[in-house]
């Protein structure tokens, strides 16, 4: 056992941060300045669901599957976000759904028993924290689960997913694409809605996956209710946020925009995850601290120290830090071109 270092996980916050995209910027002020006051003390007005934060059942359902109100924030144990964990590495193409087969195969590539997982936090490295910045790569285009990740990871007991993407979901599965009551159905790249640029790249079939009535058009009710049915029987939309809903259902509870040197952590390799939510009456989720406890001769000494151009943000550069968002769409946008 070598000596023990902390490896930061986390987003830096400023006004600049990037958000999702109907939240409103965050408002930083000062109630008092050195200049005026002697002490410096500042005021932020922001959504809690802003850069690296983690969500409590409340946030997507009124009820758990054991029939209880889903829990708020501060009826979360202590202990809900933290503990052993393990980095699974996910090499996957831009904008797939992350599905059970996805996960089972980056078990077996870093050596890890899935049965292993159980009570563990589970870190999933995309590789999409490299795009950490206010564009579409990021946003639209990103990697995400859904409702055959959620049953994988409540079969295998895990107690937290904490995932480096905008969301636990894929995008399509989230108001951004054709779900929710505030569904937004975005304008992509092309200058058509991200659902439209989905079925030309995939398929309508591999979009039926995102969209309830296009499901039971083409696989019939009968197979929607077989795959999303115990999320309807609680009252909510099987196709909105799946994954999140089976998670949080189960109380396995997640944290979303990881970030800052995940890198540096080794998939397969086991170390303390720490994660502290506010202590928040009644909250739906909070912006968090995410770091590692991990032996210093099991970081990955050949990744750089994780540099943030401006304001918080990931944006890639020359320079080789992070990764070129342009390059991840211009690959999604050719996967069909010969």
């Amino acid at each position: 056992m070598g000596k023990k270092v902390y490896v930061d996980l986390t987003h830096p916050f400023s006004a600049e941060i990037p958000r999702w995209p109907y939240f409103d910027k965050p408002e930083i002020t000062n109630a008092h300045t050195m200049a005026k006051g002697g002490v410096l003390t500042s005021k932020i007005t922001c959504t809690m669901h802003t850069g690296t934060h983690c969500d409590a059942p409340r946030h997507v359902m009124e009820y758990e599957f054991d029939g209880r109100r889903a829990r708020y924030t501060h009826e979360m144990p202590i202990d809900a976000y933290t503990g052993e964990a393990v980095v699974l590495k996910l090499d996957v193409e831009p904008w797939t759904l992350i599905t059970d087969k996805h996960l089972d195969e980056a078990c077996k590539k870093c050596g890890v028993n899935p049965d292993d997982l159980k009570g563990k936090v589970l870190c999933l490295n995309t590789g999409m924290h490299r795009l950490f910045d206010d564009s579409k790569a990021y946003y639209h285009y990103s990697i995400g689960t859904g409702i055959d990740a959620g049953k994988w990871f409540v079969k295998h007991g895990v107690k937290c997913v904490a995932m480096d993407s905008q969301a636990l979901d894929h995008p399509l599965h989230t108001a951004m694409g054709n779900n929710g009551m505030t569904r937004m159905n975005l304008l992509g790249a092309t200058g058509k809605p991200i659902t439209e640029e989905y079925k030309e790249l995939f398929g309508e079939e591999a979009y039926a996956e995102f969209d309830k009535f296009e499901y039971i058009r083409i696989h019939g009710q009968a197979a929607y209710d077989e795959k999303f049915g115990e999320l309807e029987d609680i009252g909510v939309w099987g196709t909105w946020e799946p994954c999140h809903k089976e998670m949080l259902g189960h109380g396995i509870v997640g944290v979303e925009n990881l970030g800052g040197d995940l890198d540096k952590i080794p998939a397969g390799k086991v170390f303390q995850f720490f994660c502290f939510p506010l202590r928040w009456y009644m909250g739906d989720g909070a912006m968090s601290r995410c770091v590692a406890l991990i032996d210093e001769d099991e970081i990955d000494k050949s990744v750089p120290d994780r540099t943030y151009k401006y304001g918080g943000t990931g944006y890639a550069d020359e320079s080789g830090h992070g990764d070129s968002g342009l390059e991840y769409m211009r690959k999604l946008f050719n996967r069909n071109k010969k």
